[in-house]
């Protein structure tokens, strides 16, 4: 294969007018030998000078030297970091055309896959401070202790003091825990910190993740902790953990303080949301996804798989006699296992992976299959092995719930070639000024 950029002089800058908007945040323009090339930070319509960097995947690559011709829909970003943080890339853009960019490449991407869909309808809320949940790298800079991110492109951590799409607790929880494990010599062996707050910013829970075969003074931590909450009177509980040598494996708890979940209320349900447990991270836009996800649904079983601390199963306890709802990772199955238990007796949370669930489940019988399956997979989606048993129980409906819209494409072909069709299909921007997206996708059988 040819090299793309074989003929183009090193480090020289090139004019290259974006085409379109493609999944990952860049705009896709071509060389002068009609080679694709992804551009980060630039606008469908804009004609920008750029220098090309290599190849990805069997694409050329380029980063914007100077925008020549702007799009008119081209706004100043709100944070500051934008641009050298890996977090968002669409700050950009005004909001308005992040949302036609994203149902653009929801549209094509499904188009890619040989799958039709219908009018893709969009969703959306306030597009910042949205974020429930951050992630934040430890550093140590003139020997003070700081949190950041990941640099666009990189592995290296940089210094952040502003994020404008997450709460604002949590970035004055970030600052606040620095200065509180400033000298802590401890904290030295700390990699990352997980901050997580209610939806009314009332209530905070924080996770610290330290470097293997750390010993850690609980006294110590305790100690830390209880200096914290004076100065942040939201935190609710904490805990220092183990990175394991097996990246399989879930962290050991080292210590801890407080209380050990948060309770989160999403439309007319609280929910027990343990540290370290999977929630959905907008707070503005939870509420819709579940009702879009579960409206005008009833019967007497439905599946809820990859179910996570019970955010579909407990809207769904309220319209079907019976729930069955699956989750594997185990600090969110004893929040299901609290959560549904809410709703009845005669609901049921089973703690394995959705596949070792199906294929007890889905082999032939005289059982009548649940009228209703919701699917909330992980990034990698269903999976061939997935989609194939979930076509031998052959439920009536199924609502697949997506956080992907390349693994949901390949596994909604996979489906239709089953005997199911696309009935409905929701973009719920879960994640302004990125690139992510998520989907709600409404399946019949035919």
């Amino acid at each position: 294969m040819n090299n793309p950029t074989e003929h183009i002089p090193e480090n020289k800058a090139i004019p290259l007018r974006i085409e379109k908007a493609v999944y990952g945040g860049a705009g896709l323009a071509r060389l002068p030998d009609g080679k694709a090339v992804f551009v980060p930070l630039t606008l469908p319509g804009e004609l920008v000078e750029a220098r090309v960097r290599g190849n990805k995947r069997g694409v050329a690559e380029a980063d914007v030297t100077a925008i020549r011709e702007a799009s008119t829909e081209r706004t100043a970003a709100a944070c500051k970091h934008f641009g050298v943080c890996g977090g968002c890339s669409y700050q950009h853009a005004a909001y308005a055309v992040q949302l036609t960019m994203k149902r653009d490449i929801l549209r094509e991407t499904m188009l890619r896959a040989g799958v039709t869909p219908p009018e893709i309808s969009v969703h959306h809320a306030e597009p910042w401070a949205y974020r429930n949940r951050i992630r934040m790298h430890f550093l140590r800079t003139s020997g003070r202790l700081q949190l950041g991110y990941k640099q666009r492109r990189s592995h290296t951590v940089f210094a952040v003091d502003e994020c404008p799409v997450a709460a604002p607790l949590l970035v004055r929880a970030a600052k606040a825990l620095c200065d509180a494990l400033t000298d802590a010599a401890w904290a030295d062996n700390a990699l990352d910190a997980e901050f997580f707050c209610d939806a009314a910013e009332s209530a905070l829970q924080v996770a610290i993740l330290m470097k293997p075969a750390t010993a850690a003074s609980a006294t110590e931590f305790v100690a830390a902790m209880e200096r914290l909450q004076k100065v942040l009177p939201e935190l609710a509980g904490t805990g220092v953990y183990e990175q394991a040598g097996d990246p399989t494996a879930p962290p050991r708890e080292l210590a801890g303080w407080g209380a050990e979940a948060l309770n989160c209320t999403v439309g007319a349900h609280s929910y027990r949301v343990s540290r370290g447990a999977f929630f959905q991270v907008n707070r503005f836009l939870a509420a819709e996804l579940v009702e879009l996800a579960t409206r005008e649904c009833s019967g007497a079983l439905v599946w809820d798989l990859y179910a996570g601390a019970g955010l579909f199963s407990r809207a769904l306890a309220g319209t079907f006699a019976r729930v069955v709802a699956v989750e594997s990772a185990v600090p969110a199955v004893r929040d299901l296992q609290h959560n549904l238990a809410l709703a009845g007796e005669q609901h049921r949370a089973i703690e394995s992976t959705t596949l070792d669930f199906l294929r007890r489940t889905a082999a032939p019988s005289s059982k009548k299959p649940p009228q209703l399956i919701v699917l909330d997979p992980p990034r990698a989606g269903l999976g061939a092995a997935v989609c194939e048993l979930l076509a031998q129980v052959g439920a009536q409906e199924m609502v697949y719930v997506s956080c992907d819209p390349v693994t949901l494409s390949r596994d909604i072909a996979g489906l239709i070639e089953s005997g199911y069709h696309v009935q409905a299909m929701h973009m719920v921007d879960l994640f302004p000024q990125t690139f992510h997206m998520e989907t709600v996708t409404v399946l019949r059988n035919n």
